[in-house]
Order: structure tokens, then sequence, then C-alpha cells
């Protein structure tokens, strides 16, 4: 191990051996690929990089030396069709190992990798396309939505479609390319401040929003790894997620391979808790990242069926995390659930980090790395106790340049030199953070502002519930009322009389005014390809019935 992140960063300490300052440095011409993954490779080109394993296709495993070897080779291959710095290139690869070196050679070359889940429907891939002005799609061929970027009409900017995993008329054939292009590969000029890395981001209306990062970006997710995941160089790290989120770079890439640790891939096509355990205990995996949805739903199938002591440490992020989760999981592995908050706007700005006492329920206490702040409607900080919103000071590392091509929305989400996220928090006494709420999903209803984490955390307390989400629904007297949306574990009935009992045990959990005065029962929630329970897709419905009648 050659420590390579100590080159980017200095650290100092309180007495209680707790990160007390973060400061990254770099030089002007940072580039992840260069300077990460090829140092590694050169210099211990032996170490692994990736465990890759799928429910079809068995297990692969890549060393630094095989990353750079095939990043360069994929490099010279889109370089050879006219793709070089600044330009957009669209990635759609679900779980594939290409995702890997495919994201690397992007950044050698200085061009605009642009991560997308493979959900997207044609009129999604003409909107990204054309909103981008993307100049490559590179697709796989495990899914229809190849056939929507075939469908894809009138797109002057698209010039390549290229095809992963299989040949077919009207695409370029990726294997065959990358396979034909040379191993050598000169370094391109890039810079540390210009832009490799894009997101699109939905909101609740509109089109989605084009999140883009710098070069740094990569680097800000030291903390990452390296204080939250706590990843060794020897140990291999599971965050479960498409490579369509920006979880997957948080947590299967940048930092990680900065901290010189594998990371584990898992290719499946349904989430089966079973399975994931499995793996976990297969491949010895050493830390693991999750939604808190996932942690239930790996306590519900049975935990004390595997063996899971070669994990060290685990974390959550995505949604806040329900106590008894926490509770059940720690009892169960001896671990606690370190949780961790951020954006697609940002890396890691507030956690439960390394040796750091868990609140359960907390989301933690601001990162070093960031200046972070709760304030109200005016700006003004918010003493404990007092909700308000989380701001981010915009001048380090690791928060967006800006939403690509819209000033408008840019100057909204970054003013007065602050990142403002739009979630609703409060501060206990101690410094720790508690997660309220996204501004749109608090419910108003009466005069009353409520939570819904606070009432889903009294739900998941009743024994027939296994998963939930809390919504507001329009309501001409109230304003807004409280509905549940309820998944039943096995062996209970959605019957009128288990609505009742559920509201009548809500009202005793948490403030009579806010239990569910409707409820719900379905076979499954909406998520999104993290596994994140998406409440906007509900209200959204609930919205659309409400003008019907």
């Amino acid at each position: 191990m050659r420590n390579i992140n100590e080159r980017y960063v200095t650290e100092t300490y309180d007495e209680d051996g707790l990160l007390k300052t973060f400061d990254l440095h770099y030089p002007e011409n940072y580039n992840f690929g260069y300077d990460i993954v090829d140092d590694i490779a050169v210099n211990d080109p032996n170490r692994l990089a990736m465990i890759w394993d799928s429910e079809n296709e068995g297990e692969r495993r890549f060393t630094f030396a095989d990353i750079k070897r095939l990043s360069d080779k994929t490099a010279n291959y889109l370089s050879s069709l006219g793709i070089g710095k600044g330009d957009m290139v669209l990635l759609i690869l679900k779980q594939r190992y290409q995702f890997w070196y495919t994201m690397v050679a992007l950044h050698k070359l200085g061009a605009v990798a642009i991560p997308a889940t493979y959900m997207l429907t044609k009129h999604d891939v003409e909107y990204r396309v054309r909103a981008a002005e993307i100049k490559a799609v590179i697709c796989t061929n495990q899914t229809p939505v190849s056939h929507a970027v075939e469908a894809a009409e009138d797109i002057p900017s698209l010039k390549h479609r290229i095809l992963v995993g299989e040949s077919r008329d009207g695409w370029l054939d990726f294997e065959k390319g990358v396979e034909e292009a040379s191993e050598e590969f000169e370094r391109r000029d890039t810079k540390a401040e210009e832009p490799m890395l894009m997101y699109f981001t939905s909101g609740t209306s509109g089109n989605p929003k084009m999140v883009i990062h710098r070069h740094t970006y990569s680097l800000a997710h030291m903390m990452t790894a390296k204080h939250w995941h706590c990843v060794v160089p020897d140990g291999i790290h599971f965050t479960v997620s498409d490579t369509g989120w920006g979880k997957a770079v948080w947590g299967k890439l940048y930092g990680q391979w900065i901290m010189e640790s594998a990371v584990f891939v898992y290719q499946y096509e349904k989430f089966v808790p079973d399975d994931i355990m499995n793996m976990i205990e297969k491949h010895k995996i050493t830390s693991l990242c999750c939604p808190p949805t996932m942690f239930r739903l790996y306590i519900n199938a049975g935990v004390e069926k595997h063996d899971l002591s070669s994990l060290k440490h685990c974390n959550i992020a995505g949604e806040a995390l329900n106590p008894d989760t926490f509770e059940i999981w720690r009892k169960a592995t001896g671990l606690t659930l370190m949780e961790g908050y951020g954006q697609t706007e940002t890396t890691l700005t507030i956690a439960t980090l390394r040796g750091m006492t868990p609140k359960p329920g907390s989301m933690g206490k601001p990162s070093p790395q960031f200046t972070v702040d709760i304030v109200d409607d005016k700006g003004n900080s918010c003493p404990p106790g007092v909700n308000g919103e989380i701001v981010v000071k915009a001048d380090a590392p690791g928060i967006m340049i800006g939403y690509y091509k819209d000033e408008e929305k840019t100057a909204v989400t970054l003013r007065g030199g602050w990142h403002h996220t739009g979630d609703v928090a409060w501060k206990d006494e101690d410094g720790y953070f508690w997660y309220v709420g996204r501004n749109d999903d608090i419910i108003k209803s009466s005069g009353y502002r409520i939570s819904p984490f606070e009432i889903e955390s009294a739900l998941l307390l009743h024994p027939s519930v296994l998963e939930c989400a809390v919504t507001g629904v329009p309501d001409p007297v109230r304003g807004q009322v409280v509905k549940a949306t309820i998944v039943l574990k096995d062996g209970y009935d959605g019957t009128d009389e288990l609505k009742k009992e559920i509201q009548n045990f809500t009202k005793k959990e948490t403030a009579p005014y806010k239990y569910p005065r409707i409820v719900e029962f379905v076979k499954e929630l909406p998520k999104s390809i993290s596994g994140k329970i998406k409440r906007v897709n509900i209200r959204n419905a609930d919205i659309e019935a409400s003008k019907k009648e």
C-alpha cells in the first residue's frame, strides 16, 4: 500500500481522536484516471480493484493494472470516434463491469461522463440527448433501454450509438472496438476545475436538472470512503447501487480506489435480500452501504441464516433511518449503522464518521470537509431544536459547478456563497442533525407542519408493517391530510379492521393529530434503482386523482 490518499489531504484530530479538519489540496491538472488509477497500476499493478459477480455470467476480478490497460484501450477507441475534451457521453450500463473502465477512460479524455438509469424511455433519452447535446451513447444490451435509444429521433448532436454485450445493426460494437484499440495512451491535458461528470436529477416538477461536477469531485469522495465507509486497502467494499445513480460513484469508484481498496459489484435483475447476504458471505465483504429500506428487508428475510462476520462497518444513506431498524441490526450483527447525508449536487456533507457515537435516527454531524448550517427563511442560523433548511458553504471541492445550461436554477440553489439543499432538519444540543424531510415532503395540515419520517418511524413499530411511505393528500378543509401507503408482512391481510388498528396505534406512538387519516395497502412501493422509496410518485398520483374528483 502506498497511502496515495495522503498526497491530497491534510487532517487534524482532537484529543479524543475524532477528525477535526480535512483540507484537500491538488495540482492544477489533477485527474482521477491518471493520478489515482494509473499511479496505483504502475506502482502496485496486482492490487485488487474490483470483484464483479453476476447471476448469469459468474465472477471476474480486475486489478488496477487491468483497469489501466482497459481504460487506455477504451480511451483510444473513443478518441478514434472523435470523442474528446468537453464532449458529453451518456452511459447506460446498469451493473456491467465495463462501466468502471469506461468512466476512467472518459476522465482521461477530459470528456463529460453522464451515467443514467437503464429505466429510461424513448422520451427520456431524447430529452437528455438534446438537453446536454450528447455526442455518444454507450448502452448495455441487457434491457429494453437499448431499444429506447434506437427509437430516439431527430437529434443532431448524437453521432454514435455504442452497444455493450452484443453486435447489432445500427450500433457500434463496444467490445470489438476496445479489443482492437492500442494499449498505449499518452496523458491528455485536463484541469482539476474542468467538468468531468454530470447527472440528471429529477425534482417534483419540470424536466430533470443537469448537475455538473469538476474533476475535484472525485477527490472530495476521499472523506466518504476513509471516514464514513471506513474502507481499508485489503478490504472489499460493497455499496448496493446501480451505476445510473450518483451513489455508485460515492460507494463503488472514487473514494474507495483513492484509498486503494477493492470494490464489489453484483449484477442482478431483482433485489433479493438473501442473495445480497449470500454475496457478502461468499466474498467476505468488509464494509457495506445500502438504503435503510434494504436493511429492514435483510432483517425480515433472516440475518441469522447468514455468516456476515466479515463485515466490519455498515452505512446507510438515501433516506432517514428508523431507530428500530438500527437496534435490531445491531443486536443481530454487533454492528451499528452509520448514517450519512449528501445530494447529487454534493459529496458527503453530514455523517456519523469513524469514532463517533451514533444517535439512532440522526444524520450525524457536519463533515469537517464543509461548513454546514441550518437556517430559517431569512438566512439566519437556527438554534437547537428549531427546523430550518440545510445549507452548505459552496467554497470547497465536492459542490457542483451548477445546473448545466440553467443559470436561473443555479442562482436559486447556489446563492450568497451557500448551496441550498432544500432539505429540512434540526440540530440538538450536541450538534447532531436530525432529518425532517424535503421542503416538498413536509405535510401542511390544519396549520401543522408534519414530518413524514416521524410517522413512518411510528408505523414501522407495528408488527404488520414491512415498509411504508407517508405523504400529504390534497384536502379542501385541512389543506392536506396524512396518508400512509403500506406494504404488509406475510401473514397479514389489508382489512378495514387492520387500518383502524394501525391508525389507533400511530396515535399512541406520536402526536394524535399526525395519524394517517388515509391508509392504503399495496404490494410494493415505488422505488428508485437504488432502492430508495419515491414518495413523490405517490404524492403526484394522489394530486392527479384529486383533480379528477
